[in-house]
């Protein structure tokens, strides 16, 4: 069963809007934070994976090489990253959260928890745990699916057919 493009066109609606209301409530509730979003992005993402290539990075957040460049600069400006040269691949980076940056992030993690848990005060556990797990599972979605991933496209069933027409 898939879904009807009517609720796939509001689920795209309702996921912008989420968006940017966390933009909205992320600006105003973390007046502390001192890295803008993408960096402190890039930041997570360097967290999540331990140690890990500059590629890996700009990969995973679908931006340029020269975007990531900057962004890494920065973090390490402000003692957030440690680089080193990959033993592998002496023209490659590895990219590691310093201890300045795990503070960050846990610090930050802390904040926006407890912002959260205020904003959230008339729901249910039960409530936030179904929330918590669809969030979670459209997260694996757009990242597993083809058409997510750098180069490459969804064959449709009628793409197909008329792939099969034109080649009799």
């Amino acid at each position: 069963m898939s879904v009807a493009p009517n609720t796939a066109s509001e689920l795209v609606h309702s996921i912008f809007d989420l968006n940017r209301a966390i933009r909205v409530v992320v600006a105003n509730a973390d007046s502390t934070a001192d890295l803008g979003i993408a960096v402190e992005g890039v930041l997570r993402l360097v967290g999540e994976k331990s140690e890990c290539r500059a590629t890996d990075i700009a990969c995973s957040l679908g931006i340029g090489a020269s975007a990531l460049s900057r962004h890494v600069a920065d973090l390490a400006e402000l003692g957030m990253i440690e680089r080193r040269p990959d033993p592998a691949d002496g023209r490659a980076q590895l990219l590691a959260l310093s201890q300045a940056g795990q503070d960050y992030l846990a610090a930050t993690g802390r904040r926006r928890a407890a912002t959260l848990e205020r904003m959230l005060a008339g729901w249910s556990e039960a409530e936030a745990a179904a929330a918590t797990a669809i969030i979670a599972k459209l997260s694996t979605v757009f990242r597993t699916t083809p058409a997510a991933q750098p180069g490459t496209t969804i064959t449709t069933t009628l793409d197909t057919a008329v792939s099969a027409g034109a080649a009799s």
